[in-house]
This record gives C-alpha cells, sequence and structure tokens, in this order.
C-alpha cells in the first residue's frame, strides 16, 4: 500500500542574501569585509559569504541619513553623512559620538589613526579630528579640488593628501603646515602605496603613470607609463610570491588595477612588470570587452587579493597561484528568474538585470559570472533530463545552451531567430528539444546542438529551430511544456492560455477566463490540470480534456506573477506583486500559509528537485531560501503536548499531596486560571494568613500572571472573595518589592469598575444584614414577655 501524501503547512526562511554592497568605501581587516550601502556598513564574513553585522541601520521610522563614507580599524567607525554629520559607532553598533563636519560641502574620504581623523572634503581642505572631544584640531588647504586621496604616514607623525589638481602634499602635524609638495602627476591622483622599507612611497592617477617617491624629496626617482588609468595600488610584504616571480626585501613592489580590470604587480625600482594576471573570471571579463575595477585591497594574514569591480562584485585571487578563491555579489539589482543547477541541486542560477547569469554556489553562495549575452538574461530554465544542462534567453533576442562539467559551465550553443526579446524559454521534460517564447508573440521549437552537423558561430555551434508558429496577438509571458511532452502552453499579455501540439506546434484549445494579462502557466505532474496565474489578482486551474476552468483561488492583492504545482498537483505555491507567498490546497481552496519577507514584487520562483524548499527572488534585490518545516512543526507540536501532559500530572500529584505552593506556581505556567483559582481557594481554607507568604515567593512574572488570573476572576461574583484578596497582596507588593506589571494603568482601568460593583453589592448585603440583626434585636423583648 502507498504512502499517503504529506502536504505543506509551514515555511521558514533557511537563509537571506540581500545587497550588501551598493558603491562607495569597502575595507578587508582580518577574515571580514567592511561595505558600505546608502544607509550602512555591512560586515561580511569571507568564509561563509553571510553577512553577519549591520552597521548603522536605522529603525523604519527614522528619516535616513545617507552615507557619503566611512572608514574603521576592526574596532570602531567613523560614517560621514549627506546631512554634514559624522558619526563615531562602536563594534556593537551603538551611535558613541556625533558631531558636524564643518566642511563646505562633501566629505570624500576619511583616514583613521586611532583616535585621531582625517577627512578630506569636496572644498579642498583636510581637517584632523580629536575623537575624544570631537574637536577639529587641524584646517590643512590643499591646492584645489575635491580631496579624494587622505593616507597617514605608518611611522611619522605625517600626513599625505591629494586633491584634483594632481599634487600631493605632505603636512606635518605637529606643525599644522604644509612640508613638502610632490608634483609629477599630470591628473587625478587616486591612490597612494607606502613601501615596507620606510624610505619610499609609490602614487599613480588618471595620467597612467605609476610614480615612485621618496620621503621628504619632492623629485620623483622613477616614472612607469602603464597605458592604463589606474584606479589604485597596493604595496606588497617584504617577501611574497606571484607566478613565475617571488619578491625580494630589497625592492619595491605594487599590485594594481584599473580601467583594463587586470591586476598587474610591479618591480617600481626597476620599472618593470614582474606578473600580468590571466587566469581570473575579471582578466576573462576584461578580454571581452573591459571591466573597470574601482578597488583593490591586500589581505596579509590569507596572502590574498580581493578586487572589486564597477557593478560591485568582489573577486578574491590567492596571491601565490592567482587562483580566484571566492566570489561575491555586493548588488544584483532586480532578480527576474531564478533557476536550480546541477547534479544534487548544487548551484543556484539567477537572472538579474544585468547582461550576465551569476552562478551561486549553494552551500557558500560563492558566485561566478556566465558571461555571453549581450542584454538583460530574462529567463532561465534546467533540463530535467539532465541537471547539468541549463537554457538561456534575454533582450539580446538570442537563447544560449550551458553546460556543467566538474563545477565548471561552458556556452555550448547559440541560436538567434527571434526578433524581440525572450520572456521565457522551457525543456521538453523527455525529449532533447526546447521551447522559446518572444515579445514578437513567435513560439518556437529548438533541438539540441550537434556539434558535426551544425555550423560554428563564434566557436559556440549554432542551435536549429525546427517550427516556428505566431502564437498570440500580445507578448508572451511564459511557455511550459506537459509532463509528458504532448502538450506546450502559452500565456500572454492578450489574457488568453493557448495549447498547443508538441513539436508542430498545432493548436489545440484556448483558455478564456482572465480579465487581464497572464503571467504565467504550469502543468500538474499527475493530472490533466494546468494552472495559470494573471495579473487580475487570481489563480485559474483548468481541465485540459475540455478546456474548462474547474477552480479560481483568490487572496493575493495584487499580480499573481508565478503558480506552481508542489505536494504531487495537490497544492499550489504562488508569488505576486504584493511581495507575499501564498500555499493553496486544492481540495478545499483555502489558504493555508502566507509568507512575508520581500518588500517588492515577487519575480522567481524556483522550487527544489525533492519540494523539501525553494527560492524565491525579486524586485527588492533579495534572494530568499526557504525550507518545509512542516514535519519540524508537527514534532515540536507533538513533544510540547507529552511535555503539557508530564506538567499537568505534576500539577495533579501536588494537588494530593497537599503542596499548594508548587502547584501554585506550576498552574502559572501552564496557564490554568481556574486550576489556580481552586488552589488559592485551597490556601484560603487553611487560612488567610499563608496567602501572602506564597505569593511572595513567587516571581516577578509568576506574579504578573496571577495579576491577570485574579482581574479573569473578579469578573464573577462567586470568586470575588479570592480574587479581591489575591489584588490586595499584589498592590501591597508594588509598594514593597520591584514588581511592577507591564501596562498597570490599563490593568487597574480594567480592575476598577467590577471592584466598585462588587463593594457595592457587598455594601447592600451588609445594610440587609444590620437591619435583619436590628429587627430580631427589637423582636426578641417582645418574644420573652409573650414567653412569660
Amino acid at each position: 500500500m502507498s504512502n499517503p501524501i504529506k502536504l505543506k503547512e509551514a515555511f521558514e526562511v533557511e537563509s537571506k542574501h540581500s545587497a550588501f554592497y551598493t558603491g562607495g568605501n569597502i575595507q578587508w581587516i582580518e577574515d571580514t569585509l567592511y561595505c558600505q550601502t546608502a544607509s550602512a556598513i555591512n560586515l561580511l564574513d569571507v568564509e561563509t559569504g553571510s553577512v553577519t553585522k549591520s552597521i548603522g541601520n536605522g529603525s523604519e521610522s527614522e528619516e535616513v541619513d545617507s552615507i557619503n563614507t566611512f572608514t574603521t580599524d576592526g574596532t570602531q567607525f567613523v560614517t560621514s553623512h549627506e546631512s554634514g554629520l559624522l558619526k563615531l559607532w562602536s563594534l556593537e553598533g551603538t551611535v558613541e559620538k556625533m558631531w558636524k563636519s564643518i566642511h563646505k560641502g562633501p566629505i570624500a574620504k576619511l583616514s583613521l589613526n586611532g583616535s585621531r581623523l582625517a577627512s578630506g572634503g569636496s572644498d579642498g581642505r583636510v581637517r584632523i579630528w580629536d575623537l575624544q572631544h570631537q574637536a577639529c584640531l587641524l584646517a590643512l588647504k590643499c591646492q584645489q579640488g575635491v580631496v579624494n586621496v587622505v593616507e597617514n604616514h605608518p611611522h611619522e607623525d605625517e600626513i599625505f593628501a591629494s586633491a584634483d589638481d594632481g599634487v600631493i602634499d605632505c603636512f606635518e602635524l605637529s606643525k599644522g603646515q604644509l612640508k613638502t609638495k610632490y608634483e609629477g602627476h599630470f591628473s587625478k591622483v587616486t591612490s597612494i602605496a607606502f613601501s615596507h622599507n620606510k624610505e619610499n612611497f609609490v602614487s599613480c592617477g588618471r595620467d597612467k603613470v605609476i610614480i615612485l617617491w621618496q620621503f621628504n624629496k619632492s623629485t620623483a626617482l622613477k616614472a612607469i607609463a602603464v597605458n592604463e588609468a589606474i584606479e589604485v595600488i597596493v604595496s606588497l610584504p617584504q617577501k611574497f610570491t606571484v607566478p613565475g616571480f617571488k619578491g625580494n626585501s630589497d625592492g619595491v613592489y605594487v599590485a594594481s588595477v584599473g580601467e583594463n580590470g587586470i591586476i598587474r604587480v610591479w618591480d617600481v625600482i626597476n620599472a618593470k612588470t614582474v606578473y600580468t594576471q590571466t587566469n581570473s573570471l575579471v582578466s576573462k571579463a576584461a578580454e571581452e570587452g573591459g571591466l573597470s575595477i574601482t578597488h583593490l585591497m591586500l589581505n596579509e594574514k590569507s596572502k590574498s587579493l580581493a578586487v572589486v569591480s564597477v557593478d560591485h562584485n568582489i573577486a578574491i585571487h590567492h596571491l601565490k597561484s592567482f587562483t580566484c578563491l571566492k566570489q561575491f555579489v555586493g548588488f544584483s539589482d532586480d532578480i527576474l528568474d531564478i533557476a536550480i543547477f546541477g547534479q544534487g541541486d548544487s548551484h543556484i542560477v539567477v537572472a538579474t538585470n544585468s547582461n550576465d547569469i551569476k552562478l551561486y554556489e549553494n552551500t557558500s553562495m560563492s558566485c561566478q559570472l556566465l558571461k555571453g549575452h549581450e542584454d538583460f538574461v530574462l529567463s532561465l530554465a534546467v533540463s530535467p533530463l539532465n541537471p547539468n544542462l541549463m537554457v538561456s534567453a534575454g533582450k539580446d533576442n538570442s537563447v544560449r545552451l550551458w553546460q556543467m562539467e566538474n563545477a565548471e559551465v561552458k556556452c555550448i550553443g547559440v541560436g538567434k531567430r527571434h526578433t524581440h526579446s525572450i520572456k521565457s524559454v522551457c525543456f521538453f521534460p523527455k525529449s532533447k528539444l526546447f521551447v522559446s517564447a518572444s515579445d514578437d508573440t513567435c513560439l518556437k521549437v529548438w533541438e539540441m546542438p550537434q556539434a558535426k552537423k551544425n555550423i560554428e558561430l563564434n566557436g559556440k555551434t549554432t542551435i536549429n529551430c525546427k517550427h516556428t508558429v505566431i502564437a498570440h496577438e500580445k507578448e508572451i509571458n511564459c511557455v511550459t511544456v506537459s509532463p509528458n511532452d504532448m502538450l506546450v502552453a502559452t500565456a500572454s499579455q492578450d489574457k488568453t492560455v493557448k495549447l498547443w501540439k508538441s513539436e508542430r506546434l498545432e493548436i489545440m484549445g484556448v483558455l478564456k477566463g482572465h480579465k487581464r494579462g497572464v503571467w504565467s502557466a504550469k502543468f500538474s505532474p499527475v493530472d490533466q490540470v494546468i494552472v495559470t496565474s494573471s495579473a487580475d489578482c487570481t489563480i485559474r486551474l483548468w481541465s485540459v480534456a475540455n478546456l474548462t476552468c474547474l477552480k479560481t483561488l483568490e487572496g493575493h492583492d495584487s499580480s499573481v506573477i508565478k503558480a506552481d504545482f508542489l505536494s504531487k498537483g495537490l497544492q499550489v505555491i504562488s508569488v505576486g506583486a504584493d511581495g507575499l507567498i501564498k500555499l493553496f490546497n486544492l481540495k478545499n481552496s483555502e489558504c493555508q500559509c502566507t509568507l512575508e519577507q520581500h518588500d517588492a514584487t515577487i519575480w522567481a520562483l524556483a522550487i527544489k528537485s525533492d519540494e523539501s524548499g525553494f527560492i524565491t527572488g525579486g524586485s527588492d534585490s533579495q534572494l530568499i531560501k526557504w525550507k518545509d518545516v512542516t514535519m519540524d512543526r508537527k514534532e515540536q507540536k507533538l513533544k510540547e503536548l507529552e511535555e503539557v501532559a508530564v506538567e499537568e500530572q505534576k500539577l495533579s500529584n501536588y494537588i494530593q499531596s497537599d503542596q499548594l505552593l508548587k502547584a501554585l506556581k506550576l498552574s502559572l505556567k501552564l496557564e490554568k486560571p481556574m486550576q489556580s483559582l481552586k488552589i488559592v481557594q485551597g490556601i484560603l481554607k487553611k487560612g488567610d494568613e499563608g496567602l501572602p507568604d506564597v505569593i511572595k515567593s513567587l516571581r516577578n512574572d509568576q506574579k504578573e500572571s496571577l495579576m491577570n488570573f485574579a482581574l479573569n476572576w473578579n469578573m464573577n461574583s462567586r470568586n470575588t472573595h479570592a480574587a479581591q484578596l489575591v489584588l490586595n497582596i499584589l498592590l501591597k507588593e508594588m509598594q514593597t518589592s520591584e514588581f511592577r506589571p507591564v501596562g498597570l494603568s490599563k490593568l487597574t482601568e480594567q480592575a476598577l469598575p467590577y471592584t466598585e460593583r462588587h463593594f457595592k453589592r457587598v455594601s447592600k448585603l451588609m445594610q440587609d444584614a444590620n437591619l435583619i440583626t436590628y429587627t430580631l434585636n427589637c423582636m426578641q423583648p417582645h418574644a420573652r414577655s409573650i414567653g412569660e
């Protein structure tokens, strides 16, 4: 007998990956990258690829004060803000000090040296600050323009600064005056690096020249033409090794990178290149059209270099071998599509507002860039027959086939037959074909390339188109293939879904009913049913056999972008423009759960092959992994019920053995107000004197629970005595101890009306009792006289 299908009921976030670097400054200390965004400094753990802390993110109600730049030494942070404020942060993320920068305009560069801060502004001045007292100690005037280079001399009480004029000024801080002026560059200086020999420093700039200087001498020792604008240089340590070369302690060596996107290592004294990078993702990208680099960082602990590209990608290279160890994507923009790639769901492929496909390793989230498309990639699909085969399509009107071998992905085929952007692609589950749909309203079936039969195009095999049909009157948003390869379905902006007969694309029927454009369509894995989602905020299930609408599911407040089957067709999961994920049970058409984590439209949904989880992405640049926790929740609930049963048995045993204090504590823990009332009444039967001692021995949280219980008891006149005694004792406790319940005024307001009512009732009873006593006393002499 087959096992019953277990429905999903709950999902939790397994991990969340959002934009952690959106441009600006970035620093690398030990195993942490300190990355700037518009409103925060994110600490990225290089080992795990996850953000461990965020410095500067305020509450949602606070107005965002954008960060212009920052600096850190690993123990404290200083940020410069758009409002003109400078803020000193602790490592815990709290603002310790805040003061006005005084600069006339924004600050371009900050440099931290212990308790001394140097700031370079757009007003052409460098200011030296005492962080303890937030006092400006010095205001140093550079030549002209924005001061974009500020560096503290590693061994002397001096500071180097350079503005737009290309002159490097060395200021002596003890005297507060210009010490040496280094003039040699004819354009903006972009970086300064101090050598390990304590005698020289090296500068570079947009004039495509690297210059070697000696401290305190204004004449350049050596000028090297490098034939590219250099963005940054770093000084290499006394002992280092790069492929084919070992540095020696007598030389001055720097690594440079710039507009060509290639790292070069220079022997500055001998004015020659000792190494040029050739085997990295960055250099490959440079060969295909150039990749500008904005930052280059050396980590002496791990003996590695990190380069940051202009599109916020961070690549870490081992210095000795120059192999790319890891690559991180700082900012992905809109996530348009996601697919799970490789054997055992080893990788995740993501299409964003970029020409490059981002290939993430599932465990470490280290990223590779798959280059080839000439415009934005819009759609991705992985073959059910071969999980190492993927097809992509985009705005360049082309489809590309990719194959993974030994964790390396190569493009093995290109097809160019569409005349507009290709919105969707899908593989046939049982044959070597795939289908594409485009804004040109055409539907095309492609066959897998065979290198011997097809023409080579730029080193890649051309993919042949077998069949083409004009499918809709407007753009096609989605195409999907049935599990048995017999049908193809297309969803369009013309509000219809059309069914086509397999390879030859003969029309089988039209599904009409949606009131707006249809975003997606998916076949059931077990039934002759198809699910569609639309901009009319509904999800519909259709019979393939008779082309009728079986069910309409509602719940989203805006367009439903994607919908897919789960649990062998018994459930549907959907994502929408409202940022919500919803899970529907098709048996009763009810929404079983709603997941809220995204802040904007969710464009992408990819379900794991074993349905143990799924991945979503959207306009908020968040890539979120979800895991199924249905069984965990059930086991946890069962465990809680077992624990409650044990505790209830304990409670019963305490009451039977007359251990009323323990019984009261346990009943408060189990949140049993009526049981607690019986215990209090049991204590009162022994005498009121014992109740204050019992209540006094309770913890503050237990006293608060008891107060809430007493307020409920107070609503019933039969329980007034116990309730009033407990409240009276608790009020006295508030006067003599640290017990302060949450929302005391509200609790008091809740207690007063019933207490006044009980007081009036008791007063009336006492009046009646006194009247009866008076009447009886008056009747007693008369009764005696009658008796006599």
